[in-house]
């Protein structure tokens, strides 16, 4: 299911984003080239306004975990144990290689047990809210490519490439905004949880600046949830890496979606037809995650269904809706990736599609595809480091939920414990 060439063209084209880019001495960055990242995350948690989010974020951390639901009540026997092809041997012998390699001390640090809820505690925030794990920068080298071999193993080809993409185009964001010590491929925390095992349940986490993974694992079975990939820009134009671009296909899938339904499903999946308007209600935007509803510390937020059901677009629509939620879910490695495609076909008649802004080549914007196994979320925004102040096609976030309790492997975990086998296809 991987997107043709001109579908890439059409979603990288007609890239601004150096128009954008603060000079040296604007307030934005003045002065992130001579701090590190806790110097700067102590600086911004002291601002009044963020003590006021970062209080609400850390209140949602203490709310037992429930999951994503539409209405407030889960979905149960959604999630069935399975063998589905997982690598888990290959992710065992990279993890048992890693943790030889740290020291005591380290693995302490990196070290959770497998319900712990330091997995909740990712956030896409460049500032560092909470320390639960390694981190990279601090280091040697040899130690982060261990991290890496791991998170190769767990994912397909394509995955760890977008999971290495954007990285590098944080490292990117930091050079062209004079922001090393805060944004660099290696600025993100990485933690495991229970011990490596190819039958018992474990998992790990690698999170920070556009590139939260959290991958739990029980026997040949996994969850990829949630997960936040983005960057800001999207694409590189200059140095080694020149022509990486990040998230394009995401993107051109959902568009191509929308400019071919018909005018009256277009209508209906349009909930909003501006980026940001006064009609929408108290929370359904904010500064932070701006459309984005499954982002960091919402594992209980209660999103309903908006726009469209699947099973009213004709097939072709359809079909390129399951080629959207593939080019998200494409981090899995292959038979993984086919079992939880099959798992979101059988839902197709309970999937939803909305979409907010217009659907012009140059329009940003923001869809969301989301059933009882799966959400997932692309949205444009606005400037952050860069000076945009209105969303950009180069500034790009993307999210994968799992509702219904599963996200983090939770509800496998639950049937693991009562004693639940998994089936044998």
């Amino acid at each position: 299911m991987a997107p043709s060439v001109s579908i890439l063209e059409t979603a990288s084209r007609g890239s601004e984003f150096r128009n954008f880019i603060p000079e040296p001495g604007h307030p934005r960055i003045d002065g992130l080239d001579q701090t590190d990242i806790e110097t700067y995350s102590k600086k911004i948690a002291s601002d009044p306004h963020v003590i006021q989010v970062f209080d609400k974020w850390k209140a949602e951390l203490r709310e037992p975990f429930y999951g994503i639901t539409t209405d407030g009540r889960r979905k149960e026997g959604i999630f069935k144990r399975a063998d589905e092809g997982a690598p888990v041997e290959e992710m065992v012998a990279a993890a048992t290689e890693l943790r030889a390699l740290l020291s005591e001390q380290e693995l302490r640090i990196a070290s959770h047990d497998i319900d712990s809820d330091a997995w909740r505690k990712w956030s896409n925030p460049e500032v560092l809210i909470f320390k639960y794990g390694l981190q990279l920068q601090s280091l040697e080298s040899y130690k982060i490519e261990a991290i890496l071999k791991l998170v190769e193993a767990s994912l397909s080809k394509t995955g760890y490439y977008k999971l290495k993409a954007a990285m590098e185009t944080n490292h990117f964001l930091g050079e062209l905004c004079n922001a090393a010590p805060i944004l660099n491929r290696h600025s993100y925390q990485f933690s495991l949880f229970g011990t490596p095992s190819a039958t018992k349940p474990w998992g790990f986490s690698l999170n920070g600046h556009h590139a939260c993974l959290n991958i739990f694992i029980l026997g040949r079975q996994m969850t990829i949830s949630p997960v936040f990939l983005g960057a800001e820009p999207n694409q590189i134009d200059a140095g080694p890496q020149k022509g990486l671009t990040l998230c394009a296909e995401e993107g051109a899938y959902g568009l191509e979606l929308m400019n071919t339904l018909p005018e009256q499903l277009q209508q209906r999946a349009q909930i909003y037809k501006e980026m940001y308007t006064d009609d929408m209600p108290p929370g359904r935007w904010n500064p932070y995650d701006q459309r984005h509803l499954g982002g960091a510390f919402q594992d209980n937020r209660i999103i309903p269904y908006e726009g469209v059901k699947a099973t009213e677009m004709p097939l072709t629509q359809q079909g390129l809706l399951l080629k959207a939620v593939a080019s998200f879910i494409i981090l899995l490695p292959p038979k993984a990736f086919e079992a939880r495609m099959q798992q979101i076909k059988s839902y197709l008649h309970e999937t939803y599609f909305s979409w907010i802004g217009g659907f012009g080549d140059d329009d940003a914007f923001y869809f969301r595809i989301q059933s009882p196994v799966i959400m997932v979320e692309f949205d444009h925004h606005s400037g952050v480091f860069l000076l945009n102040k209105v969303p950009a096609k180069y500034h790009v976030h993307t999210i994968i939920r799992t509702p219904n309790g599963n996200d983090y492997g939770r509800e496998l975990l639950k049937q693991f414990r009562n004693g639940v086998q998994e089936q044998r296809f």
